[in-house]
């Protein structure tokens, strides 16, 4: 629909100052400029959402800006009032009373919105998953509520609305039911512990672009607080179901990775087959709404709930024997979506360190206790993971039997793997290192060769190119997608 009829001048005036265009939506109208691009709410009331009046449409441009400038600030340019001047025209800011309001923002090229770009190489997908656990790191917390039965109720209820076939809405209804009545405690303990909090709200690839190179999330739902007060995890599955469906898993599974790296959450697994089945429906209505095919994303809500069991992998080795290129690589096809858990141990050292994962330790961190420390995390977020039923691979050195022990009593469902090759072969990977967790250097490597690791029981395999069909087979996975 065009303008509403009270905002038709207001609207005619923002079209010819801006002059490329507009984009419309069910709720706005972004005005297109050579540099800018001015967002008008459009004077709408949808029963979610009601921005009929001009304070309601004044505060919640102004709040919009307020949510997304911290994460986005060359995005978000400012909440400005549309005025009337002395000679009754027209204009952008002034000091006359206010006849609507517009959101500020910086144009993009159409190709800067992640859902309509070429899907991001690794590392950029890990910048995605630091730019997301940063804007959950700051969130405000809410240490009520959290049951997620409105959540659940409410998109039944808009299933139904949007034509979906009523007996599959009604069987996703009664197994999401379920998974939510047994989460249901754990739910309103995450809320207790600061789990909870008022998240983005909407975090699909069409809400994050590539603001000067690096993934920026903008456009968090602004209209409901309520909507948006939700578990971080919770946020977080909205973008890797869109990724799943969209680029793969392999993108899903890395992202989930990193932003659980950067912040130790291995416990939100244990919702996480609901939160991708949620966000999967939401998806669904949305596209019957529309009038496209739902079916896919309808499938997709309940396979997402249907977890298989989850087991559990150690891969060990020497430093550069690519114990983590090989756990990566087979993540996204082992257990529930979107894959395996990797917990690498450098990751890990990092965090407890409150550092990046590619920064620098000094080597005076590298202490008996502290690798003791962070065998010790490596465990407990891997039993956290397997008790949410999530498949996890534990990625580390591994040289003590008692770490290997340790590590294999944690699951009955346990296949432990040893990397081996030539040191010559070692050396010239750990010189080729760049931008990596591992801090090892050739010297680290030497002195941990000298070692003797005691009797290897886990399965030995050659750390080259046949290494990834080799554990494949092992483990009795598919061959990997094609990219």
């Amino acid at each position: 629909m065009p303008a509403p009829e009270p905002q038709r001048e207001v609207a005619e005036f923002l079209a010819r100052i801006t002059g490329q265009g507009v984009v419309e939506t069910h709720i706005s109208l972004v005005f297109l400029g050579a540099d800018e691009a001015l967002k008008l709410k459009k004077a709408v009331d949808l029963g979610f959402l009601d921005f009929s009046s001009l304070e309601a449409r004044a505060r919640l441009t102004q709040h919009e800006h307020a949510l997304n400038a911290p994460h986005a600030p060359g995005l978000y340019l400012g909440a400005i009032p549309i005025t009337r001047a002395p000679d009754s025209a027209l204009r952008l800011g002034g000091d006359g009373p206010a006849l609507d309001w517009v959101l500020c923002m910086r144009r993009l090229p159409p190709d800067a919105f992640l859902d309509a770009a070429p899907p991001l190489p690794p590392r950029g997908l890990d910048a995605l998953a630091d730019a997301v656990a940063a804007l959950h790191d700051t969130a405000p917390r809410i240490t009520t509520g959290g049951d997620m039965l409105r959540t659940i109720s409410g998109n039944r209820d808009a299933g139904l609305g949007a034509g979906l076939p009523p007996a599959r809405v009604q069987a996703w209804f009664a197994a999401a039911m379920a998974r939510r009545d047994a989460l249901h405690d754990w739910l309103l303990s995450r809320a207790r512990a600061g789990f909870r909090r008022r998240c983005h709200g909407d975090l699909h690839l069409g809400n994050l672009c590539l603001l000067d190179g690096a993934p920026t999330p903008f456009d968090a739902l602004e209209f409901d607080d309520e909507l948006a007060t939700i578990d971080i995890g919770y946020d977080l599955a909205f973008l890797l179901m869109d990724l799943d469906q969209r680029w793969g898993r392999a993108a899903a599974n890395r992202v989930m990775n990193r932003w659980v790296a950067r912040n130790g959450d291995a416990a939100m697994l244990r919702a996480m087959p609901l939160w991708l089945s949620l966000r999967a429906f939401i998806r669904a209505h949305v596209a019957g709404r529309r009038g496209d095919d739902a079916l896919p994303l309808l499938h997709a809500a309940m396979t997402y709930l249907d977890a298989p069991a989850p087991r559990l992998l150690a891969i060990g080795g020497l430093q550069g024997t690519g114990k983590s290129t090989l756990a990566r690589a087979v993540a996204p096809a082992l257990g529930a979506a979107p894959g395996a858990l990797v917990l690498r141990s450098d990751e890990i050292r990092k965090r407890l360190a409150g550092a990046p994962p590619e920064a620098p330790l000094p080597e005076t961190t590298y202490t008996p206790e502290t690798s003791t420390a962070v065998m010790a995390e490596q465990r407990a977020m891997a039993a956290a993971a397997l008790a949410a039923g999530h498949a996890v691979i534990a990625d580390a050195v591994f040289l003590r039997a008692e770490e290997r022990d340790a590590i294999t009593a944690l699951h009955p469902r346990f296949t432990g793997i040893w990397l081996e090759a030539p040191l010559d072969v070692l050396r010239a990977r750990i010189a080729a290192r760049h931008d990596d967790a591992s801090d090892a250097t050739i010297a680290v490597l030497d002195t941990t060769a000298a070692r003797d690791p005691g009797p290897i029981t886990w399965r030995r395999i050659h750390a080259d190119a046949s290494a990834e069909a080799q554990l494949r087979k092992t483990l009795d996975l598919p061959p990997p997608a094609p990219p």
